[in-house]
C-alpha cells in the first residue's frame, strides 16, 4: 500500500491538494476521509470535486443532513462524484440504509467523510475496487497534515492511476 504525506498551511493549499490528488483519481474508486472535526475533510473534498471537473469548488459543501452529494455526470462532461457524509450515522443499521453500495456500484468517485463509521464493512462495500483513504489531522490553527494510502491502485511512469486486479 503506496503512503504519502503532505502538509498544507492554509484551506487554499487544501483545496490546491485536493485538485492535484483528483488528477489520479479514475473512476471507480472509493475515496475515505479520516479526520476529527475541522480536520479539512470537506475542505480537501472542494478541490478534489473541483479538480474531477464536477463542480466548482463554491458549490462543494458537507452533506451532514442530506448524507449525499452529487456531482457531476454526463451533464457535466465529468465523472459523477458522490461526496458521502457519515458523521450523523449512529449504527451499521442507519449505514445500511444509505444504500452505499449502489453508488459503489457505478463507476463514480465515491468520496466518504468520517470513514472511520465505514469499519469492517468497508472491504466488504468495496471489493476489488481501488480504495483511497486520506487521514486529515490539524497539527495547528492553520496547518493540516495529509496522509494518503492508496489499495488496489498502481501508478504508473506517466502518473496515470489504474486500478490492480489483485492486491
Amino acid at each position: 500500500m503506496a503512503s504519502r504525506s503532505y502538509l498544507t498551511r492554509s484551506p487554499e493549499e487544501t483545496i490546491e491538494l485536493g485538485r492535484r490528488l483528483a488528477s489520479e483519481l479514475q473512476p471507480p474508486v472509493l475515496v475515505v476521509l479520516l479526520g476529527d472535526l475541522g480536520a479539512g475533510k470537506t475542505t480537501l473534498t472542494k478541490g478534489i470535486v473541483a479538480g474531477l471537473g464536477a463542480a466548482p469548488e463554491e458549490e462543494v459543501t458537507s452533506p451532514t443532513f442530506t448524507l449525499i452529494h452529487e456531482y457531476g455526470g454526463a451533464k457535466r462532461g465529468a465523472p459523477r462524484v458522490y461526496h458521502v457524509d457519515l458523521y450523523r450515522i449512529e449504527n451499521a443499521r442507519e449505514l445500511e440504509t444509505l444504500g452505499l453500495e449502489d453508488l459503489l456500484a457505478e463507476r463514480a468517485v465515491v468520496i466518504v467523510e468520517w470513514g472511520e463509521k465505514l469499519g469492517p464493512a468497508l472491504r466488504q462495500l468495496a471489493p476489488g475496487r481501488p480504495v483511497v483513504e486520506i487521514h486529515l489531522s490539524a497539527p495547528s490553527d492553520t496547518e493540516r497534515r495529509i496522509v494518503v494510502r492508496e489499495s488496489g491502485v498502481s501508478r504508473h511512469r506517466n502518473g496515470e492511476a489504474q486500478s490492480q486486479e489483485s492486491e
